[in-house]
């Protein structure tokens, strides 16, 4: 969810490989209110990247679950002061993970200025690793500005914005802001796949060459937001008439290898 620049091409795509997965936990968003408190908690606040949007804690305008959804709204509403506030929600220290497959179904917001994301950080950027040292996986990211393109980024010390050299890809889907979508993580030892609706299109490998490149043999954890403006989201500005936007995510699955 940090800065990060447009990916190279892939150049093919690929099916999943036949790995063997079991359910290690999920969030169906079954139960309509605010989200899992034994699941979820908050950023809160102005957090990062110049945003416009302020993240509020446990407020249900902003963060609920109705009919089978987790809803983010980001809305254009004055709350104390902010002119546009919006959600980010994280699993850290309730449900930290290492390794696996992360699933994420979602149907996007849009319009200019705009930035959803799923994506994870090293649970140690809380005990004073920092970022990007912690590392960083962007499973998916989207800019309001290009509806249709959908980022994968990792950031390390070695790569991130910050240098110039993240890694990372890109790909098109038709409307995501339409229709729902599977946003999928297999995370192993060696190396992490990225895929949509189980289209592989971006991979990274571990150059065992230690934690500058390899922060990923330590417990992540996920977050779920929706920005709005900031340095990558807000490259062509914020259009004002699109408030309120919606975010749905309609199940979060975390598997274990078998």
């Amino acid at each position: 969810m940090f800065i990060t620049t447009r990916a190279q091409d892939l150049g093919s795509e690929a099916e999943s490989k036949n790995t063997k997965w079991e359910l290690a936990w999920e969030d169906n968003f079954d139960t309509d209110g605010l989200p899992d408190k034994n699941i979820w908690s908050y950023e809160v606040g102005h957090i990062r990247n110049n945003e416009a949007q302020y993240y509020t804690e446990r407020r249900i305008e902003n963060a609920r679950v109705e009919n089978g959804n987790l809803i983010i709204k980001a809305r254009k509403d004055n709350f104390e002061g902010n002119e546009i506030t919006s959600a980010s929600i994280n699993t850290n220290s309730k449900r930290n993970i290492l390794y696996g497959r992360v699933e994420v179904k979602a149907k996007l917001p849009t319009g200019r200025g705009t930035w959803p994301a799923i994506w994870m950080l090293g649970t140690s950027i809380k005990n004073g690793t920092g970022w990007p040292a912690c590392g960083e996986i962007d499973i998916m990211e989207n800019v309001g500005f290009e509806p249709n393109v959908i980022h994968a980024n990792i950031h390390t010390k070695s790569y991130n914005h910050v240098l110039g050299t993240n890694k990372g890809n890109s790909t098109v889907i038709q409307k995501p802001y339409e229709d729902f979508h599977v946003y999928a993580l297999e995370w192993f030892e060696d190396h992490m796949d990225f895929y949509i609706d189980n289209t592989l299109y971006f991979s990274f490998k571990n150059e065992n060459t230690g934690n500058d490149t390899w922060p990923f043999d330590k417990p992540h954890y996920l977050l779920i937001n929706l920005a709005i403006g900031g340095g990558w989201g807000g490259q062509k500005g914020i259009d004002e008439s699109i408030f309120p936007q919606i975010y749905y995510i309609d199940y979060v699955k975390v598997y274990k290898q078998k």
